[in-house]
């Protein structure tokens, strides 16, 4: 099956092309084919943009054990609509990913149900650093220094140590200090008063926690990825540990802040939680300088039911696969950043990062995982049309100029004008871990 897109503005690393992408099977075979080109179908793609697939190299997809909340189907449903091409699962399903066979066992139905190409991460314990040694079919390590589900909280220093040590694949992480958290909830006690999770979950313990972490990568000269950054005291930190050090922010950090809780409540609550004003700023310039490179949701449903607990009994997380890339093209449309940008943060850093094979350009060669984009389209985000599982947004009621139209997994097109094509499933994600991460390719 060869399909031609014809006459997109192409977002290549050195800057926008209006030509044609030829693709062939699954691949990307040629960048401006010649004329008489022959393909089975043609897609007029004039005043249109065509960027790589997202990659979001953090989601909680809950399957297995939550499949209440959401499941691979219904995920990767809400992935195609907002052309999230591949995905990277966090280990704390039930059971926990933290041997080779549970991850096999993902793999495997995933492979089964994913419309997308997916991945997912081996979690660490206090005890499990042989099965760490020994993983492979993996992005990496994820480790929570942090409260977390069941065994997967590592605070132990000579845990960590041994992980850091005794590891070859790139490790993330989940950085709040679990000895601040405590001491903070000691201080503000149990209250019903959402707000009050940004006091426990606070500046210092995402500071403490990050910087407990870039002291290990350093001293153990292994790579690194911090997971949602949300504070501006983090940065500095992060632009002294190059070239070991990598780092990503969450939309939720970016255009949330502690005043949406009156307006929100529970439905913003998230770990780590949401900061200022002043935090969002400065993470914005962040990834400016890319002392932050890359851009993840940390996609993680709940029911609206279990949401509406009174806190402290309403769990943290909450959905965004199905709208960050359109909350990013809005931004490009009010010009507080360029679409090469967004394609840069979402696309081409995340693939370098994780190593992964194939992905993150529009090149010859590459895996035909596409998305073509209408940066004039105006549509708003309603909870009655969102595929996720959960069925809602906290972005509810926002109008987005920027919206995908069209989404392409390795060749084949799984989403078009708001019709998802359920008949396919996606690819395992390919990596190749001696390429050495975001520092070491051009």
């Amino acid at each position: 099956m060869k399909t031609l897109i014809r006459n997109a503005q192409v977002v290549r690393p050195l800057g926008v092309e209006s030509v044609s992408v030829l693709v062939e099977g699954a691949k990307i075979a040629a960048i401006d084919p010649a004329v008489h080109t022959h393909a089975d179908r043609i897609v007029d793609a004039t005043g249109l943009h065509l960027i790589p697939g997202v990659i979001d190299d953090q989601v909680h997809f809950r399957e297995p054990g939550a499949v209440h909340k959401e499941d691979l189907r219904t995920a990767t449903r809400a992935c195609a609509k907002g052309g999230v091409t591949t995905f990277f699962d966090m280990p704390n399903t039930q059971p926990t990913t933290t041997t080779q066979e549970a991850l096999q066992q993902k793999l495997a139905l995933a492979a089964q149900k994913s419309l997308v190409n997916y991945g997912f991460y081996l979690g660490a314990t206090e005890h499990n650093v042989q099965e760490l040694r020994r993983g492979h079919r993996t992005p990496g390590i994820k480790i929570f220094i942090g409260s977390s589900t069941g065994d997967l909280l590592v605070d132990g220093q000579e845990a960590l140590e041994q992980i850091f040590c005794e590891t070859s694949l790139p490790i993330c992480a989940h950085c709040e200090d679990e000895t601040t958290i405590r001491e903070n909830r000691a201080r503000w006690g149990d209250g019903s008063d959402v707000s009050q999770h940004s006091r426990i979950r606070d500046h210092r313990a995402a500071l403490v926690a990050t910087n407990r972490a870039m002291d290990l990568a350093m001293r153990h000269r292994h790579r690194f990825h911090v997971l949602h950054v949300s504070t501006a005291a983090e940065i500095p930190v992060l632009a002294s540990c190059r070239p070991y050090v990598t780092a990503e922010a969450c939309p939720h950090h970016l255009f949330f802040t502690v005043d949406d809780y009156q307006r929100l409540g529970t439905r913003v609550q998230m770990n780590p939680s949401v900061k200022t004003h002043e935090d969002g700023m400065a993470l914005w310039q962040a990834l400016h300088n890319l002392d932050i490179q890359v851009i993840a949701t940390d996609h993680a449903p709940h029911t609206l039911e279990e949401k509406a607990r009174p806190y402290p009994n309403s769990p943290s997380g909450l959905p965004a696969v199905e709208n960050s890339l359109a909350l990013m093209l809005n931004q490009v449309h009010l010009g507080r950043c360029t679409l090469s940008q967004v394609v840069h943060w979402m696309c081409d850093a995340p693939a370098r990062v994780w190593d992964l094979m194939h992905k993150g350009r529009i090149e010859p060669g590459y895996d035909a995982d596409l998305v073509l984009v209408d940066l004039q389209k105006k549509a708003t985000i309603l909870d009655s049309q969102q595929l996720t599982k959960c069925g809602w947004s906290p972005w509810h009621g926002t109008t987005l100029t920027g919206w995908p139209v069209s989404t392409w997994v390795m060749g084949h097109e799984v989403y078009r004008n708001g019709s998802v094509d359920d008949s396919r499933c996606g690819h395992e994600a390919l990596f190749d871990h001696a390429r050495g991460g975001y520092w070491s390719t051009a």
